[in-house]
């Protein structure tokens, strides 16, 4: 029998008792369409904290807090400038940026307008190869130029704005590009208890660029990004101690994060890495998605049942007919072939249809869910509020087929054998 004759032989059986296969099949579409469900909800999570992670982090950086020492741990300002040169030489290592605050209340002046601000010292060459982000503007070419924050301009207000900001009121900041503009920067020193007290001081700096947004929108930038040569000019002129200072690691690329982050935990740095984060993430969750395909796989054994009585039945019922193959020289293993190919064609039909109906179920959820939930709350949903429900990759659909397909053809096994095994002379002697 030709393989298109053995198609055509399992369509006409079927035909033949549509509302029973039917059944079946709708059995095995929503067994498979929940194990495809159930388990697109722990990708779905999976993606969002991922996402949400990486969005508030630089994905390819690398906080170095400090190093063991033979004595006494070093902070960051105390590892000697050869080891932080031998760090830029690691290899796939794209810059590394110390980064100096002074401990300084920083005030930011420009004409009647003024905000408070951070100062933070360092190497704009570094910084640019890190890939510091201008939303306009260049990098500083001189120390006397600067980068501001993205929100700097929106805070300088006059004193009146400021009191109408303080009373609630709406207030408009700096109207216009501050690209060229030259502002004063004042620092007063922080003063501890029996400290001498100490006059602000204040210089000039004209601003090329200003940073890029910051990722959400609830961060706010108002700094001042200097080089780092002014660190020492700061704290002579005030007369004060070294700020806080880190060192960033910047790898090439994500995926070489991970090697460089364990190459300095080697030579004994303290570091962090957005890699660590996320590796924590993937154990929970990837035990939390093989929780959900094993629960969804339970739905899909119960369908099998289904399965397995519809078989028992077509052997049952065609027993002549089996009776007559094997007279005119059907071969058992084909007669066992056809019987798979019919359960297996079930599991088919029925698991296409459950990747439809889970698509589309995964794409309503996405859109209505959080939906509900902002109107729950009694909020607007904002433009960057994005959390994925559930989420289908194609791993999910072919380990959701394999299960389900596999299953069917298991449950069609022993009827398909049962057929092999029927007696041609009681099987021609069964009335049609």
């Amino acid at each position: 029998m030709q393989f298109k004759d053995q198609i055509d032989f399992i369509r006409q059986h079927m035909k033949r008792n549509k509302l029973r296969v039917a059944t079946t099949i709708l059995a095995a579409t929503m067994g498979c369409a929940f194990l495809i469900v159930l388990a697109s909800i722990g990708f779905g999570l999976h993606q969002t904290l991922t996402d949400d992670v990486l969005n508030n982090n630089l994905v390819t950086e690398i906080e170095v807090a400090g190093k063991a020492g033979e004595e006494t741990d070093l902070s960051p300002g105390e590892i000697p400038d050869a080891e932080v040169q031998q760090m830029r030489e690691m290899q796939h290592v794209a810059a590394v940026v110390e980064r100096n605050r002074p401990d300084a209340e920083t005030k930011v002046v420009i004409g009647e307008r003024s905000t408070y601000s951070n100062v933070v010292l360092s190497s704009m060459e570094e910084e640019q190869k890190a890939g510091f982000g201008l939303s306009e503007g260049k990098m500083p070419a001189n120390a006397n130029e600067v980068v501001i924050g993205y929100h700097t301009a929106d805070m300088l207000l006059t004193e009146a704005e400021q009191e109408k900001q303080e009373k609630g009121e709406e207030v408009s900041g700096f109207a216009g590009s501050l690209i060229g503009q030259t502002i004063e920067l004042q620092l007063t020193p922080f003063m501890n208890e029996g400290d001498e007290k100490t006059e602000m001081a204040a210089w000039e700096f004209v601003v090329t660029g200003v940073a890029k947004e910051p990722a959400k929108d609830w961060m706010t930038d108002t700094g001042v990004y200097a080089d780092s040569s002014w660190g020492a000019i700061f704290n002579e002129e005030l007369n004060m101690q070294p700020g806080y200072e880190n060192i960033l690691v910047y790898a090439d690329d994500l995926q070489n994060v991970g090697g460089i982050t364990n190459a300095l935990k080697e030579d004994g740095y303290y570091v962090y890495s957005v890699t660590e984060e996320l590796g924590t993430v993937n154990v929970f969750f990837n035990a939390l998605k093989a929780g959900l395909i094993f629960v969804g796989t339970i739905a899909v054994l119960i369908a099998s049942i289904g399965i397995f009585n519809t078989m028992t039945m077509a052997v049952t019922e065609r027993t002549r007919e089996i009776g007559v193959m094997k007279a005119i020289g059907a071969q058992p293993k084909l007669i066992r072939k056809l019987f798979l190919m019919e359960s297996a064609a079930i599991g088919v039909i029925g698991t296409v249809l459950a990747v439809v109906i889970s698509y589309g179920i995964s794409m309503l959820s996405n859109w209505l869910i959080p939906i509900i939930v902002m109107s729950s709350l009694g909020e607007d949903q904002p433009e960057d509020f994005t959390i994925i429900i559930s989420t289908i990759p194609w791993q999910l659909v072919v380990i959701a087929s394999v299960i389900s397909i596999g299953v069917a053809m298991v449950s069609g096994w022993n009827p398909a054998r049962k057929a092999t095994q029927i007696d041609v002379i009681q099987a021609l002697r069964q009335e049609m």
